[in-house]
């Protein structure tokens, strides 16, 4: 029997990109699915893309920095589904330029989504997972989560944030015997339409930078990308990278230390 068979898996952000190739894989191995978007049309196309598998769906509308709203969904999800295995918490957001030139609603809006829409999401299902027996919480950082670059100041925040507060987590409920393992996933360019949804400072050429990251950086497919954080989390992997540039990201994060720096503003300037 597949791993995700007859499981309940809670997902934020299951209209678009990672969060929806994440829900239509998981269709097909039988796991039932509680998915959440903004975007009340997207999650219900989602949810029709699972249903061609005969996954028994829930959707909801759901702003996950809402606090009172993510009670409610998760109260709504245990009454549909009785139980909880686990939570992929994917809604993401993405801002670009330099903090000088940016909004302050801007940066608040990219921690307000990405960090604590998780923490959201995780402390309101947490106990949920811990009384499955066996749940698991899936954070989605990225390779901002530990590599910088200019003009992401509030994306690499929250991103860097995301990875404190997995590992934290992680901590917690292994010293207090809990069993729910944690696992934070931390993705290259993958295609998606974070970008396109994005906001952009003053001065930025918002057409040029999505067109750079469709062409040039988001190189992996969604549904390839699922595929890899399902295995990570399958074997219940502390890190999950997702595409060679993560991985390359790590490593010289990790042999060059904050030299790294140094190394992407000579690219920059090139």
């Amino acid at each position: 029997m597949d791993y995700y068979a007859h499981r309940v898996a809670v997902i934020t952000g299951a209209g678009s990109g990672i969060g929806r190739a994440l829900a239509v894989n998981l269709a097909r191995r039988g796991t039932r699915l509680a998915l959440s978007d903004q975007n009340a049309e997207a999650v219900a196309e989602t949810a029709r893309r699972c249903q061609r598998f005969g996954a028994r769906v829930f959707t909801d509308t759901v702003d996950v920095t809402d606090r009172q709203a993510v009670l409610r969904h998760s109260a709504a999800v245990h009454e549909e589904f009785g139980r909880v295995d686990m939570v992929f918490c994917v809604a993401g957001v993405i801002h670009t330029g330099r903090l000088l030139n940016s909004e302050f609603s801007d940066f608040d809006h990219v921690l307000n989504v990405n960090l604590l829409g998780v923490v959201n999401t995780a402390k309101t299902f947490l106990p949920l997972l811990i009384s499955s027996g066996g749940g698991h919480v899936v954070t989605v950082s990225s390779a901002f989560g530990f590599f910088s670059a200019p003009c992401y100041t509030a994306y690499s925040a929250s991103k860097f944030a995301v990875r404190g507060f997995s590992e934290s987590l992680r901590q917690e409920m292994r010293l207090d015997g809990h069993p729910v393992s944690v696992t934070c996933v931390y993705p290259g360019g993958v295609r998606t339409p974070i970008m396109r949804n994005g906001r952009f400072a003053k001065g930025e050429d918002s057409a040029a930078v999505t067109k750079r990251f469709d062409t040039k950086v988001a190189r992996m497919d969604a549904s390839r990308a699922a595929a890899i954080i399902l295995l990570g989390v399958r074997r219940r992997q502390a890190q999950v990278f997702v595409g060679a540039d993560a991985k390359i990201a790590w490593i010289l994060v990790r042999a060059l230390g904050s030299a790294y720096q140094r190394l992407v503003l000579w690219v920059g300037r090139r």
